[in-house]
């Protein structure tokens, strides 16, 4: 049987070579970090908020100015890493691991911290995610999977909007990451079927737009789900913790009612922006053969066997641990268990685990983490944050409805450069006090929500999110191996959904929920008497 897979490609000339990209990276990143002028302001931040102190403790820089020119090569690094991870001019694992070799050989992070980015629970979480999917796939319980979730459907607006709809629902209350692993090959399967089905005999004639559209559209439901309830993920448990800090706790049910009326809705128009945004692109418009297909073969299968149960077994038990597991285990033990028991309960090979690994997508989430740690421990971050702050405040939007909006837009770009809880976590301890300030009765808790939410929307770097790491990494065409999503799909097809889903939450959350919902009385007044004692 022979095979054909279409891909696009750019046209020919200067713009399409990859040397032209890695020299515009490299161009930037020295000029940023080397060339301009280190700004006073920066020096300022370094110097009143301690850094440059812990920097000289550390034994990194002898003197404020040298912690500075530390600062400036961080700032230095974004574009290059811009560049390099969008148009993957060398191997986007390889622009990963330039993360970390940036850190040592400038010395812009104590030794052993840079090499904590890459030995961290996040690393280790990803890590075992990525072989959850393996093994999954490997043992046919995806084929299952999607019999129970969407073997009832048929035809092709029917799917997507069953898919959209419940994983961003689903993807409210528990790992959005998880879900990721455990559905794209589920995607990948519905997509051979369909175009299996319209292809000659003896011949696979691919179509590119719709694996990429079924990829995306499950991404993308799942990262909007975060903003429904405190359990989406650590940004929103982080958030909750800065509110108990000022004596104004919010519980589980009050988050849901801001923000779970959303994530039905935001859903919906993900699959509305993907149908728009793929209808004249796709050749297949039918995913009833894929669907049918998977629900025969699942019939084939019979009842579940011993390495279902075994597989299905670990993947409760992961999902519980993560739930219940408490933060001492954290996400990376459990997950790390997705290696452990195939082995050892003779479900598949220790070798075939480690070859259906995307390395490439994981050493680049973990350069992605190096870059976070560096932003946060060298005030790169904090100076970028101030400065955007006095950008508002110079355009007259430091309190309330255009305060939210500012504020929900800088942290939707900072989401695509850190992780979500990293983001949470930096600009939580400056925009709260800045919101109880404001006067604002809705403060701190419209603030701090607006921030939470945007960091759901890492919707256009491959690096802002380990759900993209996931659809990147296991995304494969099953007969081929090729990857069937391309770095720079992340920035082509995400950019306009990020701005989107900012305007629904503006309007749907800031607009409608706020007033609809309400504030309690005197949490404005009672968390300025904290701020000022």
């Amino acid at each position: 049987m022979s095979h054909e897979v279409q891909h696009s490609k750019s046209g020919g000339g200067l713009f399409s070579s990859k040397w032209f990209w890695f020299s515009l990276g490299l161009f930037l990143f020295v000029v940023v970090g080397f060339l301009l002028p280190v700004p006073e302001s920066l020096v300022q931040v370094l110097r009143e908020n301690g850094i440059a102190q812990k920097m000289i403790d550390w034994g990194i820089a002898e003197n404020v100015d040298e912690a500075a020119d530390k600062t400036m090569i961080v700032l230095g690094i974004i574009p290059m890493a811009i560049v390099f991870f969008a148009t993957e001019a060398i191997p986007i694992g390889l622009t990963g691991i330039i993360m970390p070799v940036i850190a040592y050989f400038f010395e812009l992070l104590p030794k052993d911290m840079i090499g904590k980015t890459f030995a961290g629970d996040a690393p280790l979480f990803l890590l075992g995610v990525l072989a959850m999917g393996v093994v999954v796939v490997d043992v046919g319980f995806h084929k299952r999977l999607a019999t129970w979730l969407l073997g009832w459907t048929k035809g092709f607006y029917v799917p997507i909007f069953v898919l959209c709809i419940s994983m961003a629902s689903i993807g409210s209350f528990i790992s959005a990451h998880a879900m990721c692993a455990f559905m794209t090959p589920v995607m990948m399967a519905v997509y051979f079927g369909s175009v299996y089905a319209n292809s000659p005999p003896g011949k696979i004639q691919h179509d590119p737009a719709l694996a990429k559209f079924l990829l995306f559209a499950l991404c993308f439901s799942l990262n909007v789900g975060g903003v429904g309830s405190p359990a989406a993920g650590g940004r929103n448990i982080i958030m909750m913790g800065f509110f108990s800090d000022y004596n104004v706790p919010m519980d589980f049910l009050t988050w849901m009612k801001y923000g779970f009326p959303m994530v039905p809705v935001m859903g919906l128009i993900v699959a509305i922006y993907m149908i728009t945004l793929f209808s004249r692109k796709l050749k297949v418009k039918d995913l009833s053969s894929g669907l049918k297909s998977i629900n025969e073969e699942t019939n084939k299968m019979g009842r579940m066997g011993y390495s279902e149960y075994v597989i299905a077994g670990m993947l409760l038990l992961i999902l519980a641990l993560w739930i219940f597991g408490g933060h001492s285990m954290g996400l990376g033990g459990p997950a790390l268990l997705a290696l452990v028991i195939p082995v050892f309960f003779n479900v598949t090979n220790w070798k075939k685990i480690l070859g259906g690994i995307s390395w490439d997508a994981w050493f680049m989430y973990c350069g992605a983490l190096t870059l976070g740690a560096l932003l946060k421990e060298t005030g790169a971050a904090l100076w970028l944050a101030q400065r955007v702050m006095e950008i508002l405040a110079y355009a007259g939007i430091s309190q309330g409805f255009g305060l939210w909006v500012g504020l929900s837009a800088f942290s939707g770009v900072m989401t695509n450069f850190m992780s979500d809880a990293g983001t949470t976590a930096l600009l939580g301890p400056i925009v709260i006090p800045m919101g109880i300030m404001s006067g604002h009765f809705a403060e701190p808790w419209a603030s701090g929500l607006a921030v939470a939410w945007a960091t759901s929307f890492a919707h256009f770097l491959i690096v802002g999110t380990p759900n993209n790491a996931i659809v990147y990494g296991l995304g494969t065409y099953p007969d081929t191996g090729e990857k069937a999503i391309h770095p720079m799909d992340f920035l082509k097809y995400g950019f306009l959904l990020w701005v989107i889903s900012l305007i629904v939450v503006w309007v749907l959350g800031f607009v409608l929920m706020f007033n609809v919902v309400g504030f309690p009385e005197g949490i404005q007044e009672t968390a300025k008497q904290v701020l000022q004692n």
